[in-house]
């Protein structure tokens, strides 16, 4: 999920070298810090949260097969 976190957010960003996720689990919860430029925040969030919904609806879909949980953060870089 880790990879596919990161292939999506490099086609919005501006500096997809920039773009990098950390997983951290926990039990059945998986935990995903997706860090981009502080330019970079908006387009990933998107207008209204939109984006940032999407990519959480695709992580939802991916880990129930799983059966897990999975949390994503989204942390702006300086």
């Amino acid at each position: 999920m880790k990879d596919l976190v990161s292939f999506i957010a490099k086609y919005l960003v501006d500096s997809p070298k920039d773009v990098s996720v950390t997983e951290f689990r926990e039990g059945h919860t998986l935990l995903l810090e997706l860090r981009v430029e502080k330019k970079d925040v908006g387009k990933v969030i998107g207008r209204e949260g939109k984006m940032a919904d999407a990519l959480r609806t695709i992580l939802n879909a991916v880990s129930a097969k799983e059966n897990r949980r999975a949390v994503l953060e989204i942390i702006e870089e300086r």
